[in-house]
């Protein structure tokens, strides 16, 4: 049983992203694990797992424009089907 279902990542492009509060923010305001933030630039990438990959998305669409998104169900590859 997989706890966080989903295992979002993507890429924010957004000026004066701190890598370490929007880690802080993450974590004391959504539920989940693996939590990844590097930033390099204007450009940072995440990566976390979650049930509501949605709330990520939308948060971070409210930082700056996001991409290369990928939202893959970890429940489904476990039972070996297409995530």
């Amino acid at each position: 049983m997989i706890e966080f279902r989903y295992d979002t990542q993507l890429l924010l492009e957004a000026e004066g992203i701190d890598e370490d509060e929007l880690f802080d923010y993450i974590t004391e305001n959504f539920v989940g694990d693996s939590l990844l933030v590097v930033t390099d630039d204007d450009t940072t990438k995440l990566h976390f797992h979650t049930n509501e990959p949605w709330k990520i998305l939308e948060y971070c669409a409210s930082l700056g424009e996001i991409y290369d998104i990928v939202v893959e169900d970890m429940d489904r590859q476990a039972r070996g089907l297409k995530g």
